[in-house]
């Protein structure tokens, strides 16, 4: 079995092991797997099944990760992306007044879209023309944007009315759940880079388990208050044999509802079905999602692979069609299933820093997707300040890229800059490298550098410009 896994995978060529991926798989798996509880609450409120989306979710994630390692040999992971299960929720469905139904076959047609711009090269074209030292820079913006991530999840970095953010008060009279989880993270982080520095294996796994074993410990002594209304839960697992039912029961109620045109309304208008997707209003919200979906899987492709030395000399992403084509295959397929966009995911970056290198490490993470299903409840007691230190550290690592950008010549790196502050202070990979792309097409301009800009940089940066101009 090894030797025919290693063949299909070329883990030994890619100076991996099999059980090296298997690891990394397992820790990226375990990074993201608060994607299983988030989406269910965040598309649940358009009045979806919960339970449904759960379903959904888990067989989208399985089935696009496995279209990665089958389809490109990479350690990439992909499920329904952040960010665009909340524009799908709150903006095509809450703003907009669009049905659920309806926002899935957009979300349908966006991936039969994707499907034909990888097929016809136009996505490899975009990746391709963006400099090395943008890649690079996007490496380190995604870095610094996973671990505000990480500060937020474990509730170390807050809101703040006056300066927007603020670190969590630690204040024994204000003592509370949401303290507890930002110094248990602060541990978990302490306890997971001393493993980090003795070099011991599986160190990121071990303080995913060491945080969430100090937050059962925790509730065990009264520190830790299950508040459920506050978001607050148990961090036992608690297995109920009513459960299953319910998941299946609840995933008929999305599968295959992209299609039913019956269902597709919007509130206040006279218009159903499919007059709705001939309007201007539809022709939006696909550029909305095309948008995002493409430049932060060509963010999080490309700076993963920078952080991995997965590019070539040129570099390029050998084999980047596959990966898009499985990205593509994915969302579609998603929507069927009934869940928003699947796309590449960040925590991809997790698996890396591990050493995953190849297909094995995403095809691992597919089958611990899968496994979902029957565990359930143990996946979904992993909190979010358990994986937090990870997200943190792993920015860390990313942040190392910095070093390969030439910052002594302001042309290269004042675009690097700015595509890597625009990631976490815009929340958002698409608007770093759309902010950064926008900055050197200018800057090289005004210098007369015209050599460095490709005829798709000067295509790409107009698009940007109208874009943020007009939506």
């Amino acid at each position: 079995m090894q030797k025919l896994l290693n063949r299909i995978f070329q883990v030994s060529e890619n100076d991996s092991t099999i059980k090296r991926e298997m690891l990394a798989g397992l820790t990226t798996f375990l990074a993201m797997a608060y994607i299983l509880a988030v989406n269910p609450t965040i598309l649940g409120s358009t009045g979806m099944d919960k339970n449904g989306i759960f379903v959904a979710t888990v067989l989208a994630a399985a089935l696009g990760t496995m279209c990665m390692a089958l389809c490109a040999n990479y350690p990439f992971v992909l499920a329904p992306g952040m960010g665009l299960n909340a524009y799908f929720a709150y903006t095509i469905v809450g703003q907009m007044g669009f049905s659920w139904q309806f926002a899935l076959f957009a979300v349908f047609c966006e991936g039969i879209i994707f499907l034909l711009l990888s097929v016809t090269n136009v996505r490899e074209t975009i990746c391709n023309a963006i400099p090395q030292p943008l890649k690079h820079a996007v490496c380190a913006g995604i870095g610094l944007y996973i671990a505000f991530i990480g500060c937020q999840n474990s509730n170390l970095i807050n809101d703040n009315p006056a300066t927007l953010i603020s670190l969590c008060s630690f204040k024994i009279a204000d003592f509370s759940n949401s303290s507890l989880a930002a110094l248990l993270a602060l541990i978990g982080l302490i306890i997971t880079a001393v493993l980090l520095s003795f070099k011991v294996r599986g160190a990121l796994l071990l303080g995913i388990l060491i945080t969430w074993c100090m937050g059962m410990l925790s509730q065990l002594i009264g520190l830790y208050q299950i508040d459920v209304e506050n978001g607050f839960y148990s961090l036992y697992p608690s297995f109920d044999m009513g459960m299953w039912q319910d998941l299946w029961g609840g995933f008929k109620n999305v599968f295959m509802q992209a299609f039913s045109e019956k269902s597709w309304t919007r509130e206040g208008s006279i218009g159903y079905g499919w007059e709705l997707v001939f309007s201007l209003q539809f022709i939006v919200i696909i550029f909305a999602l095309l948008f995002v979906d493409l430049f932060d899987t060509l963010g999080v492709l490309t700076g993963t692979a920078a952080q991995a030395n997965m590019l070539d000399k040129d570099g390029k992403l050998p084999r980047i069609k596959g990966a898009l084509l499985a990205d593509s295959i994915a969302t579609g397929a998603g929507a069927i299933l009934g869940t928003s966009t699947t796309t590449t995911y960040i925590e991809s970056a997790v698996g890396v820093s591990v050493g995953g290198r190849t297909g094995f490490t995403a095809f691992t993470a597919a089958i611990l997707f899968l496994l979902a299903l029957p565990f359930a409840p143990l996946f979904l007691a992993i909190p979010a300040f358990a994986t937090a230190p990870i997200l943190i550290i792993v920015g860390y690592m990313m942040l190392g890229a910095v070093q390969k950008i030439d910052f002594s010549d302001v042309t290269i790196g004042v675009p690097s800059f700015c595509t890597m502050i625009a990631m976490p202070f815009c929340y958002s990979i698409s608007d770093g490298v759309c902010v950064g792309i926008c900055c050197w097409t200018i800057i090289n301009t005004v210098m007369g550098k015209f050599e460095r800009i490709s005829w798709m940089l000067w295509i790409l940066t107009i698009l940007f410009i109208a874009k943020y101009a007009m939506l």
